[in-house]
Parts: structure tokens; C-alpha cells; sequence
């Protein structure tokens, strides 16, 4: 399913676009996209969006209809990041691409004109995923600051032995037990178990203390239910803030692929209402 040009995604919408490339190792380089709503408030905030694929596949522009939901509604300015992907690169490869655009973001805010304390990391399936590890590598890093965190489906555990994951094996599926393991394995497979860390495998983390607040859903007819909900728990436990939804009948990316279905618009709608909120009560705080 090849990603549509952003073009086409952008009709309708005056926003200024630019392209950056971020530095990363072996002088290799990083490709981002910013999209600025040119009527834009002061002190915008930011959607950092890392995009799904099972780190296998995927650009910077896929799923992007999602986050643009948030341009729309909210005035933010959404930045997406072309992470290198398994096999090539496995891993912390990917996380680390993801924490150097984050840091790039937070030294440029004033150039974005955004609110360098209302930063959002957010994707879905390997995006969601992501996002969690680089809420984790930002805490334990010292930063930057990220305001709250949006996991949608997100794809957390390498192990793949949970009941959702025994439940859609064997049958096909947008994303099923077999597909889940040929993609960790592309991730993972230079590593014994012992040394995959949670940046990677974020249901892994020991401490889910001292996160961002988070957003979290998953439908009930996949893969990943289980480990999405044990890691929604696993911040309850630790005090934090999580909202977690588990919408009836949803498969793996449901909202992506079928972005009209009635159940569709429901995720979407809870899922911008409950950023709005978030962003509201961190601008009121600050």
C-alpha cells in the first residue's frame, strides 16, 4: 500500500513545508519534514510524528493523515522523521534517529515558532512503539522535555508470547503473529535477549515512573491488545498518567487503513479530544 504523496495530502490546507536533514552517525544523514499552518498561533504546539511499518517499511509520510487531524485542530505544527529501517539498520538505530529529531526540534523552537514545552511524540504500530522508547530515552537522557506522548496500536514487546499474539496466529491479517516476529526479528536479531533494552522493547521498561502523560488504544482483534494494556497498567503502577481505550472489534490499524468507518471516527475523535486537553491544561500550567 504505497504511501500517497504528501501533495494529495495536503490539498486544501496553506502550510508551509519545509525539509531538513539531521545529522546521524557515520555522516549519514536523517530526512524530516515540517509542516507549519502558515496562520499558526505564537507559541505553537508540536507533533512529532514517527510513522508505523513494523520497522520494516514505511516513510516519513505514511499515516501522516493523522497528525495533519492535529494541524487542523489545534494549530500545531507537525514535524514526521524518515528513521532508518531494520534490517539495514537495527537496533537502537531507529529509536536514536527518532531521540536526534526530537533534540533538533527542541533547539529550534523559537525558528518553528513553537512552544518548546508542548512537544508531542506520537505514531502508530512501529510509530507508537517509537514514541514510547523516546519517552523513556528522553527521561532517562534529561530530555528534552516531552509534553505528552500518543501511542496508537503501538508496537511494544519483542517477545510476541502474549494471548492476543497466540490468538491471531495462523490466519491472515494486516499484522499477525508471524508478520510481528519476522519484524522484530529484522530489528533485533544481532542481540540476545538479555541485551534488548526497553528503548527498544519498551514493555521491557522496570520503571514507568516520570513519563510524559499518555494516550494509549488498541483494538480488541489484534495482535498487540495484550502488551498495550499491560503497559497502560504498568504506568498506573507507577503513578503515572495514562488514558487507555480498547475500541470493540478494531484490528491493527483500523483508523489508519479505513479512515471513515464509524468506529474509525470514533478513535480519532477521542484520541484529538484528549491531545486538545492535554495541551490546553500544560499551557494553562506553564
Amino acid at each position: 500500500m504505497p504511501t500517497p504523496p504528501l501533495e494529495a495530502v495536503l490539498v486544501g490546507r496553506e502550510v508551509e513545508r519545509r525539509e531538513v536533514t539531521v545529522p546521524a552517525d557515520n555522516g549519514s544523514g536523517i530526512p524530516m519534514t515540517v509542516l507549519i499552518p502558515v496562520d499558526r498561533a505564537p507559541a505553537a504546539p508540536c507533533l512529532y510524528w514517527m510513522h508505523g511499518g513494523g520497522m520494516i517499511m514505511g516513510d516519513r509520510f505514511s499515516q501522516l493523515d493523522i497528525p495533519l487531524e492535529w494541524l487542523d485542530t489545534m494549530g500545531a505544527v507537525v514535524v514526521t522523521v524518515d528513521y532508518r529501517l531494520a534490517p539495514e539498520y537495527g537496533g537502537l538505530t531507529p529509536v536514536q534517529d527518532c531521540y536526534r529529531g526530537l533534540h533538533w526540534i527542541a533547539e529550534h523552537a523559537d525558528d518553528l515558532g513553537i512552544d518548546p514545552d508542548r512537544i508531542v511524540v506520537a505514531g502508530t504500530s512501529a510509530g507508537g512503539g517509537l514514541a514510547a522508547g523516546l519517552a523513556l530515552m528522553a527521561r532517562d537522557l534529561g530530555g528534552p522535555a516531552i509534553a505528552a506522548q500518543v501511542l496508537s496500536c503501538p508496537m511494544l514487546d519483542h517477545r510476541n508470547t502474549t494471548t492476543s499474539s497466540r490468538q491471531y496466529s495462523g490466519r491472515p491479517g494486516v499484522w499477525t503473529r508471524e508478520t510481528n516476529e519476522f519484524a522484530w526479528n529484522a530489528l533485533v536479531a544481532d542481540l540476545s535477549d538479555e541485551e534488548i533494552p526497553a528503548y527498544i522493547s519498551p514493555s521491557r521498561a522496570r520503571e514507568l515512573a516520570g513519563l510524559p502523560p499518555a494516550y494509549i488504544d488498541v483494538g480488541s482483534a489484534e495482535v498487540f491488545r495484550d502488551e498495550v494494556v499491560d503497559y497502560a497498567a504498568g504506568i498506573w503502577a507507577a503513578g503515572g498518567h495514562a488514558e487507555l481505550h480498547v475500541w470493540a472489534g478494531g484490528f491493527h490499524g483500523f483508523d489508519a487503513l479505513f479512515p471513515r468507518a464509524r468506529l474509525s471516527t470514533a478513535a480519532r475523535r477521542v484520541r484529538t479530544a484528549w491531545l486538545a486537553r492535554t495541551l490546553a491544561f500544560s499551557h494553562e500550567v506553564g
